[in-house]
Order: structure tokens, then sequence, then C-alpha cells
């Protein structure tokens, strides 16, 4: 099973440095533009943040308080890493899901994960069901499409940086190493 850097685990405590790439909850990837206080009201002045601009969201910025970042960023994988996750992607289980009606909120437990092989096993989850319910005359659900276009962004946008790609070619660049690995 592909098991990320031990630096990556959760529980670990980190300080990000200005300029380093790191993935924030739903926002992707982000620079780490600064880490200071906000002279914003009704926010605790002596309270640091870290001040992120996320890297597909042109004009947007997010604050991370500093003592609250744990569990909600995390650097961007190696290069090593994200070969090892495409290795292990054959391999990586379907999420079960016994209740049509709970599978929105399945699919948000494994997002809050924040972490590459969830948004895998999201992708595949909800390929799988697609290619079920089009062969079955149905059509795709609208929380299908959503989450699997949610956990797209976030995989390919990673693996973009992380693999020296444009996001854009992520999806073609996994199926040719699936394809020549296996």
């Amino acid at each position: 099973m592909w098991e990320p850097d031990i630096r990556f685990r959760k529980g670990e405590r980190f300080v990000f440095e200005i300029g380093e790439q790191v993935v924030c909850g739903n926002k992707g990837v982000c620079t780490v533009e600064n880490i200071s206080t906000l002279d914003i009201g009704g926010v605790d002045k002596q309270r640091k943040y870290y001040i992120l601009k996320p890297r597909y969201q042109a004009g947007s910025t997010v604050y991370v308080p500093v003592d609250a970042a744990e569990g909600s960023m995390r650097r961007v994988l190696s290069r090593e890493e994200a070969d090892r996750l495409i290795d292990a992607i054959p391999q990586l289980p379907l999420i079960d899901i016994a209740n049509d009606k709970l599978s929105e909120q399945t699919y948000k437990e494994h997002m809050k994960e924040n972490c590459c092989e969830e948004w895998v096993r999201v992708i595949k989850t909800i390929y799988q069901r697609r290619e079920k319910r089009l062969q079955a005359g149905r059509k795709v659900t609208a929380v299908d499409a959503r989450y699997i276009h949610l956990a797209q962004e976030n995989l390919y946008g990673e693996l973009a940086v992380a693999l020296n790609l444009d996001r854009e070619d992520v999806e073609a660049y996994i199926r040719g190493e699936i394809r020549a690995r296996s």
C-alpha cells in the first residue's frame, strides 16, 4: 500500500516557509506568500497567519492561523511520492457506499482527509458508478459529477506541481504511466 513520506503524516507539526508550496483544504495547491498578523477588525492582532495564494484560483487569498494549520495544511507531495502514488492507483480500493442516499456524506468525509490517496479512491469509485449507471441507461448523479470534479481538481493540481506538468496533462500522464507499468 502507498504511504506518504513520514513528514506528511497527521499529527506532525510543521512550520511552513514563505515561498513554499502547500496544499490547503479545498483551496488546493497554494504558495505561502507571507506569515504575519492581520490588521482586520475583530481579529486578534497578536495571532499569526499563513497568507496563502491559491495556484489555481486567481485573485484569491487564504488566511490560515499558524496555530491552527495542522490538519488543514500540508506540503505538496515530492516527485518520488507522486510516482509511488501512481504505482499504487490500481491497487487502491474503491469506497464502499452501502446506501446511495449517503454518497455525498461519504465523499465529503474522504475529501476532508486532504489526501491524494483518498482523492484517487473518490475518483475511482465515482468512475465505476458512472460506468454502471451509463450502461443501465441512467444519468450520472449531480453529487457524483460534483465530487469527481472536486477530487480531480485537487489531485491533478497537486500532481501537476509534484511532477512539473500542466494540470491539464496530468490525467493523460497517469493513464500512460499505469499502462506502461502494468
